[in-house]
């Protein structure tokens, strides 16, 4: 009897079904406990479980690739003129850089870069000082209030029909750079926050360069309107290229911001001579700018 239990011990004991892993297996198949019912699965929770599974699997699918935005991207076979395009703007946003020697709140100097800079040198406080000057003259305050200024002191009705389109022509081209402006959003090379004079007249970003526009189209327009000798034709000519790179000195745009402002003001021109207002429509617009309603009766 002893040797027949310990034989039965040692059965139970090499039994792979009396581990405790399987003891599930061993109840169902002795059937010493009762058995759970099992539920079989409605159609409408096959159907759900076939739908999260096709998801499940589509967003396994998609996990491995993960979506980036077009400018992340690298495009194995770029065309050429894609590859131009970009040689280009890298080059004008490096040479750009290079000659904002002026740039930041205070300027960086001649042989600073830029807002990096410890602080301005004598020199550098001067250029800064004389490049700033030189880009106020291009701004749109000075030239819209003197214009109104002479428009109020001129006595000759020639004289007031110049000086009435050439207020039409700096209104036009205020409100066209602002609107281009808005619409490229384009930001300056060293990102800087927009002065009050640059928020006042709309010149809050970087593409098209506004006082290179607004250069171009009043020294082609005085040019055309105005008999100047010869040293002051190549001086307006200087002073309107100066303007568009006393911006690029300063940090506030690109040299393709310049290059294309100077396109949008001989545009201006161009546009304001093709509308040219004669003297009587020039003598009412002031009597109606001056409330002097006495012509219209």
């Amino acid at each position: 009897m002893p040797s027949s239990q310990s034989r039965s011990r040692a059965r139970d004991r090499n039994d792979v079904l009396n581990r405790p892993e399987f003891q599930s297996l061993n109840q169902q198949r002795g059937g010493d406990g009762p058995r759970r019912p099992v539920r079989q699965p409605s159609q409408q929770e096959d159907a759900r479980g076939l739908r999260d599974s096709s998801s499940e699997g589509a967003a396994g699918g998609d996990g491995g690739v993960k979506e980036y935005p077009e400018q992340d991207c690298i495009q194995l076979n770029p065309s050429l003129r894609r590859i131009a395009l970009s040689a280009l703007l890298a080059i004008d946003i490096s040479l750009s850089k290079r000659l904002g020697v002026c740039a930041g709140p205070r300027g960086a100097g001649p042989r600073g870069a830029g807002p990096s800079g410890a602080g301005p040198s004598g020199t550098g406080a001067t250029l800064r000082s004389m490049v700033t000057l030189l880009a106020l003259s291009g701004h749109a305050l000075p030239w819209i209030c003197g214009t109104l200024i002479c428009l109020w002191r001129s006595n000759t009705m020639a004289g007031q029909e110049v000086l009435v389109n050439l207020l039409l022509a700096l209104i036009l081209d205020v409100m066209t750079v602002a609107g281009i402006q808005k619409l490229v959003k384009r930001k300056g090379p060293w990102d800087f926050p927009p002065g009050f004079l640059d928020i006042v007249a709309m010149d809050t970003y970087s593409f098209p360069a506004a006082h290179a526009s607004r250069a171009a189209m009043v020294s082609k327009f005085l040019l055309n309107h105005l008999v100047l000798a010869v040293p002051l034709r190549i001086l307006l000519y200087l002073w309107t290229l100066l303007v568009g790179v006393s911006r690029v000195f300063l940090g506030k745009h690109h040299l393709s911001d310049v290059g294309c402002g100077f396109a949008l003001g001989f545009l201006h021109f161009r546009l304001i001579e093709s509308v040219w207002l004669d003297s009587a429509t020039c003598q009412t617009l002031i009597f109606i700018g001056s409330l002097r309603w006495t012509p219209l009766l």
